[in-house]
């Protein structure tokens, strides 16, 4: 169900996330305008975690794999070489994925990773290491093992064969 979200979520991002209807700038136009013109100082993007706590640990567990299986493969499936409004797109996706998540106090707890290691989205390895830097952020966090990011590629193939 969360990959489903993920996905739906980020296929919005890329496919409307530029357009405007009626006139109106796009949400992430909005957020630009926001952070730049003295408006709401982005809070559409970083402002605080929607959920409320999720207090079944098991739930917990289950959904943090799923999110960060959902990460990790966004990052690995990113372009090489993206255009700004591919980067644009993914640095939505991450910060509207941490307010959004389904777990507050995990949104919040995230969100403090974000604000200190911004995401990195000048190319899919700086994506992926970004991503596989702060998953240790958390798991150090959580008293989890580190991964290696030196093999971040081959942990999350998603089977979808090589690039067109």
């Amino acid at each position: 169900l969360l990959a489903l979200f993920g996905m739906a979520l980020f296929t919005l991002l890329i496919l409307g996330g530029n357009r405007s209807i009626d006139g109106q700038p796009s949400p992430i136009q909005q957020a630009k305008l926001n952070t730049q013109g003295g408006g709401s100082s982005g809070a559409v993007l970083t402002g605080h975690a929607i959920a409320p706590k999720l207090g079944n640990a098991t739930a917990k567990a289950e959904l943090g794999r799923a999110a960060w299986k959902v990460l990790h493969t966004t990052f690995a499936r990113f372009p090489e070489k993206p255009t700004e409004e591919e980067k644009e797109a993914l640095r939505s996706y991450v910060h509207l994925f941490q307010r959004l998540y389904p777990c507050g106090e995990c949104a919040e707890h995230f969100g403090k990773v974000l604000a200190k290691y911004p995401p990195q989205v000048s190319s899919r390895s700086a994506a992926a290491m970004w991503g596989c830097m702060v998953h240790n952020v958390v798991n150090k966090r959580l008293k989890k093992p580190e991964f290696n990011c030196e093999n971040i590629g081959d942990a999350y193939d998603c089977g979808c064969g090589p690039d067109d």
